[in-house]
């Protein structure tokens, strides 16, 4: 008895250590947010629907010390603040007992989705399964002799039953989770239909019964699992966005140390006043202030604008841009989860957040449907056992009810539609990455456009080569090619396109941030700045020249430069104003640039010169005055604004970020991609209307009929199956005008090296 106890005590020491231990590592992964208050983050594999997300909040929010809980659904992880004076709160151990197991979010990890591939392997099963039965349940139907009948019958039995075990799991584990722990969800009722139907099956199949329904149990199976798969994949976009963001900050970066230790310091233990040694070509990996150094900064992902900014001593840089043509000395001004792109992983993660309230038509539709059905069913056996006192034909017709009812044809409704909007649109060059977007998509008014890389293609274009002599463009021509600047390579792309015959040089050096400087004989030769290249006496009068070409310090030709536009956004513009939906432009860019092209395409309202979370803030402002917002952008800067909008769209050469955070990427250059996707949007939910109604009318009709006991399950199945058949064959109807091709080469294309000749400069 004593051995007992020393056993019990020892146990229950060991698990409170644990438990302490546990406590202790929450406690130091929490991160203090201000106001005496600390934010713990949980990962939450098993929430999956808005019940599940109420629960959680109202659960963790009732603890003593807790201030605010918030879930993040796509994200599947849960933000607890609490005050960092009371005790730590039973996090962990609430969420055990509600049902919801969880661990500590780890945002770094790039683990496989072993719940897709799960999901993925269950609809196989269930898929294949569901086919091979239907192929026996034919002959079965046809009219077989009792001896074939039971053989199929039992080899149904034998194909259902391991799918119902493999597959069937998903939805037996997470009802039994939450009925454990006395709580109930969508998947209880899911799971005792395919049961009853199962066993009501097994049981006509043992007692040589003339139907069995194992068919219309695997199928049923099947296309709830296509709607759960659906659904998490549609959530793990969200969730790619966010990882693709993080993967665009450095991993580290060289600080040197006072003591003239040079050392490779990981980006999360860069603080603030660390001395940073920048290489050309690095991105920059916290926000930082230019200590030494002269360069030229690629902002296009962060601010959108199209050329290179200059940067010198005292300059700021924002984590996440790239350093382009020299080497740089920065001092850190913040630490890396403070830095610039840690904002933006905020500001995606708080939008995100907040749109998780949509729910997608089937969704909200099967938390209804489900447990219709089910007490239908229940009432059709109830009814008839009453009355007629005879146990099998009640619950012969309540399995009756139970598959004429079967949410075969309300399930393809939406899918099947959405299937063959995204076929449309993928043979037009667009890409969906969310089939719910096709539905916000129809309801947007308002158009948010961002300039550059999307209204233009980014690709700077020279507009003044008519206008230098052809002796002067081959020697400026000869200068850009030993420059990768976008200016250089404009004017080499734009020799090249000529075929001109080139000059060459004696020395050619590159002064980072300046320009190009070349020596042939006793001559001196500079492309770049006007400030540089020209001697003092020359700049007065060339003034903000922008880029030159001099000789000896003198003026010879000035070149301007201009961003190409996108091919169709003319008539894009214009088919969105013809469908009534106002039109906006926001950019980072300059405010001359952006007034031009306003102009230019007929844009009345714009603004430039703003940041991302202007961006995000707009959305915000139109979205709280009634406005559905679809946020058309490239860039690393558009990103939280694609993720906030109603609908959002990017072209293919955009940002990594930003193709993961929008709803569709077009994948040629025309922006008429941007009308034609609303286009076949709002036929897809015509359509998926028309399937809707279709799927009511149709059980409106079967079920009087099947509950009155008129219908035999094997009619049950062959109507369950005609109305999945019409509702496909209407899906089917969907079409969509064709894009023209995508145009090859054109303005701003590489400049080809092997059609440049070479000739002494004079």
């Amino acid at each position: 008895m004593s051995c007992c106890v020393a056993g019990d005590i020892a146990f229950d020491r060991g698990a409170a250590q644990e438990a302490a231990a546990m406590r202790a590592e929450l406690r130091l992964a929490s991160r203090e947010v201000g106001d005496n208050l600390v934010q713990t983050d949980l990962a939450v594999p098993d929430v999956h629907c808005g019940a599940c997300m109420q629960k959680i909040e109202r659960a963790l929010g009732a603890l003593p010390g807790v201030a605010h809980v918030r879930v993040n659904l796509s994200t599947r992880r849960v933000a607890i603040r609490w005050r960092s004076d009371a005790p730590m709160p039973p996090l962990l151990e609430t969420l055990e007992r509600l049902g919801y197991p969880a661990h500590l979010f780890d945002g770094d990890a790039d683990r496989p989705d072993e719940v897709l591939s799960e999901l993925i392997r269950a609809v196989a099963v269930a898929g294949f399964s569901a086919g091979n039965i239907m192929l026996l349940s034919v002959s079965v139907w046809a009219g077989a002799e009792p001896g074939t009948r039971d053989l199929f019958h039992w080899l149904s039995a034998l194909i259902a039953l391991p799918a119902l075990v493999y597959s069937g799991r998903i939805f037996y584990r997470s009802a039994w989770r939450v009925l454990r722990a006395g709580h109930t969800n969508m998947d209880v009722p899911i799971s005792i239909g395919v049961s009853l139907a199962f066993a009501m099956s097994l049981y006509d199949t043992v007692h040589h019964g003339a139907h069995a329904y194992f068919d219309a149990t695997v199928s049923l199976l099947f296309f709830l699992l296509i709607g759960r798969t659906l659904d998490h994949m549609m959530r793990e976009r969200a969730r790619a966005a966010v990882k693709n963001l993080s993967r665009i900050a450095a991993r580290g970066a060289l600080v040197l140390h006072p003591d003239g230790r040079r050392e490779y310091v990981p980006v999360a233990e860069i603080a603030p006043g660390m001395t940073i040694l920048l290489a050309a070509g690095e991105r920059v990996p916290v926000d930082a202030r230019v200590e030494a150094g002269i360069s030229d900064l690629d902002c296009a992902l962060v601010s959108g604008e199209s050329a290179p900014q200059p940067v010198g001593p005292g300059s700021m840089l924002r984590a996440g841009t790239l350093n382009l043509t020299g080497p740089l000395t920065v001092v850190a001004t913040a630490a890396a989860k403070d830095s610039f792109l840690a904002e933006m992983v905020r500001l995606m993660e708080a939008a995100e957040a907040g749109r998780s309230g949509y729910r997608r038509i089937a969704d909200r539709a099967a938390r209804i449907y489900s447990p219709a059905v089910h007490l239908a069913a229940f009432l059709s056996f109830l009814g008839w056992y009453v009355v007629g006192g005879d146990w099998h034909q009640a619950v012969t017709i309540a399995v009756a009810v139970l598959i004429i009812t079967c949410p075969c044809a309300l399930g393809l409704a939406v899918p099947m539609v959405q299937v063959m909007a995204a076929r449309r649109l993928f043979e037009n060059g667009i890409m969906v990455k969310d089939g719910a977007a096709m539905e916000r998509l129809t309801e947007v008014d308002t158009a948010v456009f961002d300039k550059t890389g999307t209204l233009t293609l980014g690709d700077l274009v020279l507009r003044n080569a008519d206008a230098i002599p052809a002796e002067h463009f081959a020697t400026a021509a000869a200068l850009a090619l030993h420059s990768r600047h976008p200016h250089s390579r404009a004017i080499a792309a734009e020799a090249n396109r000529r075929g001109l015959r080139l000059v060459s040089f004696d020395r050619v050096v590159e002064h980072p941030g300046l320009g190009v400087e070349a020596v042939a004989g006793a001559v001196s030769w500079r492309l770049g700045r006007a400030a540089w290249a020209l001697a003092s006496n020359e700049r007065g009068g060339a003034g903000d020249a922008g880029t030159v070409l001099a000789r000896d310090g003198v003026a010879l030709a000035t070149f301007t430069f201009d961003d190409s536009l996108r091919p169709g956004a003319v008539e894009a513009i214009a088919a969105l104003r013809a469908r009534g939906i106002a039109v906006e432009m926001i950019s980072g860019d300059a405010p001359e640039p952006v007034r031009q092209l306003a102009e230019r395409l007929g844009i009345d309202r714009y603004q430039a010169g703003v940041l991302p979370a202007d961006k995000t803030a707009r959305i915000a402002e139109l979205a709280a005055a009634g406005r559905k917002v679809l946020m058309v952008g490239d860039g690393l800067n558009d990103a939280p604004a694609l993720v906030a909008a109603h609908a959002s769209m990017a072209p293919a050469s955009a940002a990594d970020v930003g193709r993961n955070a929008a709803d569709f990427v077009f994948l040629r250059d025309s922006l008429t991609a941007v009308p034609l996707a609303l286009s076949v949007s709002r036929d897809a939910a015509r359509l998926i209307r028309q399937n809707f109604a279709l799927a009511i009318g149709y059980n409106a009709l079967a079920l009087p009929l099947a509950v009155a006991g008129y219908v035999t399950p094997l009619v049950a199945a062959l109507a369950m199956s005609t109305s999945s058949i019409l509702v496909v064959a209407n899906a089917l109807r969907l079409r969509a005008p064709r894009l023209g091709r995508r145009q090859t080469g054109g303005e701003g294309a590489a400049p080809n090296l092997a059609r440049l000749k070479m000739e002494p400069a004079e």
